[in-house]
């Protein structure tokens, strides 16, 4: 890449780190405040639901408005949405009734669904525009380093609102973080170059519906992969490790902070993992991890039946799902982008995150009444049978499009 485009890609990336840590910290504050309060897990719960659901939304018309206006203004709108989400709450009153409390938050956290989404989409977009047209292995590996970076950093951030909630208290982490994500905002608004990522052509309010068969595809895989990962990690995984297993509430969230930062760490790595297989990734290399990834959660719930050691058995459970988990989400990533051309990337991509968000949504609600119905096992089966769903849409994608493993790794090295 050119100087100039590596320069707008770590301006971008230095955005969205300083998002997606503040966007961790925020979510472990708000649980382990409201707990802390004395609200029960299912309230605890409806905080967040929101934050899901406007995701959708936001993915859907983010990228239509990314489109018209250039990738710049809807970058811009997350920061400033998380700057006024974190101040928001940040005047919310203990001694207000409970379900004035849960409204007030579900509003802020729903502002902050919307500053996630549009940050996310714009950055991801951003990358098609300043990676030259025709190198597929650079674009492969760009994608799985920002990628995994963001994972790693939630993870970190997750780390940080325990922190920050311990040392400055739940009113002044919030004032820190937003005065920190203000820096983040002027510093962007002064480097980046105007225009980016504006279509050359006018882009109407009907294309917000992705008519590429290949998107579609993708897009539909997408929702039950990470409906998949939510349906046992959101309320399942988190309350087996404290209730069932007695592990502590600093135990569990360091646990999860852990299994992010990892995870992210090895998507970052992928296109180095996949070099040993050789060969090329098209929708033939989504399909097969797809499979390999839903072998995982069986195999889980047959070491629990077996007797073995339930901590033991979750601990490597997570971590192979883990770095299995990595590889889906980085070829799917990188997929979306190979996918489209420069002109469609935020049309496309916002499309494709609303899926995205959709999965979430989908696996947050089925996690709590699977889990009530079935228990932590229950779970885990729906986890592999939406990912033999995710499989199966996966034999739609084409199998001609595709990076160079071997030539993605031999650049980054």
């Amino acid at each position: 890449m050119a100087a100039g485009d590596i320069r707008n890609y770590a301006l971008v990336t230095g955005a969205y780190w300083g998002f997606t840590l503040t966007d961790g910290a925020l979510r472990m504050l708000v649980l382990l405040h409201f707990d802390r309060l004395g609200y029960g897990p299912i309230t605890i719960a409806f905080l967040f639901l929101f934050y899901e659901f406007f995701g959708i939304v936001t993915n859907l018309l983010g990228g239509w408005i990314a489109a018209r206006l250039g990738l710049k203004v809807t970058l811009y709108g997350g920061l400033v949405l998380q700057v006024f989400a974190l101040i928001m709450l940040a005047f919310l009153q203990p001694d207000w009734p409970e379900a004035a409390s849960v409204a007030y938050v579900m509003a802020a956290q729903a502002l902050s669904g919307i500053a996630k989404d549009l940050t996310k989409m714009s950055s991801k977009s951003a990358i098609k525009l300043v990676v030259p047209a025709g190198a597929e292995g650079t674009l492969f590996k760009w994608v799985s380093r920002l990628t995994g970076s963001k994972n790693a950093l939630k993870g970190m951030g997750f780390f940080v609102g325990g922190v920050l909630l311990t040392s400055l208290g739940f009113r002044g982490s919030l004032f820190a973080m937003a005065a920190a994500l203000t820096l983040v905002l002027l510093g962007t608004v002064v480097a980046l170059p105007h225009g980016l990522g504006t279509s050359k052509k006018k882009v109407k309010f009907t294309t917000i519906l992705s008519k590429s068969a290949p998107v579609n595809w993708l897009s539909a895989a997408r929702v039950f992969l990470f409906g998949a990962r939510d349906v046992w990690f959101v309320v399942g995984l988190p309350v087996f490790l404290a209730s069932s297993l007695g592990w502590s509430f600093a135990g569990v969230g360091g646990f999860i902070a852990s299994w992010f930062i990892g995870y992210g760490i090895v998507q970052a790595f992928v296109p180095d993992l996949l070099r040993r297989s050789g060969g090329s990734v098209d929708g033939g290399t989504a399909q097969f991890w797809a499979f390999v990834l839903a072998l995982v959660p069986v195999a889980l719930v047959g070491t629990l039946f077996a007797g073995a050691n339930p901590s033991v058995s979750v601990m490597i459970g997570l971590a192979v799902f883990g770095v299995i988990f990595a590889i889906n989400s980085s070829v799917h990533s990188y997929l979306i982008l190979a996918y489209t051309d420069a002109d469609k990337v935020a049309l496309n991509v916002g499309f494709y995150y609303m899926a995205n968000a959709a999965g979430r949504l989908l696996g947050t609600l089925l996690s709590g009444i699977v889990f009530q119905l079935y228990g932590f096992s229950g779970c885990l089966i729906a986890s592999a049978l939406l990912l033999l769903a995710a499989a199966c849409l996966s034999f739609n994608l084409p199998r001609g499009v595709s990076a160079s493993v071997t030539g993605a790794v031999a650049e980054a090295e």
